[in-house]
C-alpha cells in the first residue's frame, strides 16, 4: 500500500445557510485500500463526497491529490485528476443496451461513424477483465438485475481509467446474491491497486470489504478504525454518538494500557 495517500482532506468545511454540514473534517484514504464513510443519515456524508466529486466544492480545507495540492470545483476536475464516482442512482439508461451505456458520452467514432464493433469489443474486454458476468453486452439494461446494473455502472466509471473510485451505497437495495456480485467487485477494484471510498450504512458489507472506517457524526469526524481490530459494537457507537471522538479514546487506552 502506497505511503502517500492518493487522496488527503484536511480541515473540510461546508456550510449551506445557517446550517454547517461539514466542520473541519479530515479523510485519507491510499492506492489499494477501501475506505468506508459511514454515519447516521444528516452525517454529512453525502456533502463530502460531492465536495470531492466536484459537485459542491467545500468552503475551506485543503485538498491533496498523490500529495499535492489540488482544486476541485466542478465535476471535470475531479475526472480529470483520476476520481470516478458511482451515485446511488446509478444514472443508467434503460432503453440502452449494455454496450452503449458504458460508452454513453465517451463513444467512439471512425469519420463520423460510431464504431459499434470496437466499443463492443471493449466492452467485452472490461467486463471480462472485472470478472463482471453478464448475459450479453447487447442486452438491454432495464433486464439486468440489480446487482448486474450495479456492476455496469462500476465499470463504466472505470472507462477514464480512475485511481479513485467513490461508490455511493452501491449494495442499497440488493439481495444477498446482488450483494455478494458487488463486493466481490469491491475486492477487485481493491487488487487492481484503485483507491475506494466505500458509503454504506451496511455494516456486514463495511466488515467484509473495508481496510478502515471513517466515522462522520453531525458533519464532524468521529473515529477512524482499522476493520481487523475493531468491532461492529465500536463502529456503531461511535455513529450513535455513544462515543465521541472515539479513535482518540481508544488510542488513549492503548497508551495507557503499554505504560
Amino acid at each position: 500500500m502506497s505511503a502517500t495517500p492518493v487522496l488527503a482532506l484536511r480541515g473540510i468545511s461546508k456550510r449551506f445557510g445557517a446550517v454547517q454540514a461539514l466542520t473541519d473534517v479530515d479523510l485519507e484514504v491510499r492506492s489499494g485500500e477501501v475506505v468506508a464513510l459511514v454515519g447516521d443519515n444528516g452525517a454529512g456524508k453525502s456533502t463530502l463526497v460531492k465536495a470531492i466529486a466536484g459537485v459542491g466544492p467545500a468552503d475551506e480545507g485543503e485538498f491533496l491529490w498523490e500529495g499535492q495540492p489540488a482544486r476541485v470545483e466542478r465535476p471535470h476536475d475531479a475526472q480529470e485528476l483520476g476520481i470516478a464516482t458511482v451515485y446511488q442512482d446509478l444514472a443508467l439508461c434503460d432503453n440502452l443496451d449494455v454496450v452503449g451505456n458504458l460508452f454513453l458520452g465517451r463513444e467512439i467514432s471512425r469519420v463520423g461513424v460510431l464504431d459499434e464493433v470496437e466499443m463492443e469489443r471493449r466492452s467485452r474486454e472490461l467486463l471480462h477483465t472485472l470478472s463482471i458476468r453478464i448475459p450479453s453486452v447487447r442486452i438491454p439494461v432495464a433486464s439486468l438485475s440489480g446487482g448486474q446494473r450495479q456492476t455496469v455502472a462500476i465499470a463504466r466509471s472505470m472507462l477514464g481509467d480512475p485511481k479513485l473510485v467513490i461508490l455511493d451505497e452501491p449494495t442499497a437495495a440488493l439481495g444477498v446474491e446482488q450483494t455478494a456480485q458487488v463486493l466481490d467487485l469491491v475486492e477487485r477494484l481493491r487488487e487492481r491497486g484503485l483507491a475506494v471510498i466505500l458509503i454504506s450504512h451496511n455494516m456486514a458489507d463495511v466488515k467484509a470489504v473495508a481496510d478502515r472506517v471513517a466515522v462522520l457524526r453531525l458533519g464532524r469526524n468521529n473515529g477512524v478504525f482499522d476493520v481487523a481490530d475493531t468491532s461492529q459494537e465500536e463502529i456503531i457507537s461511535a455513529i450513535t454518538g455513544a462515543t465521541d471522538n472515539a479513535v482518540t479514546r481508544r488510542t488513549a487506552r492503548k497508551a495507557e494500557g503499554s505504560k
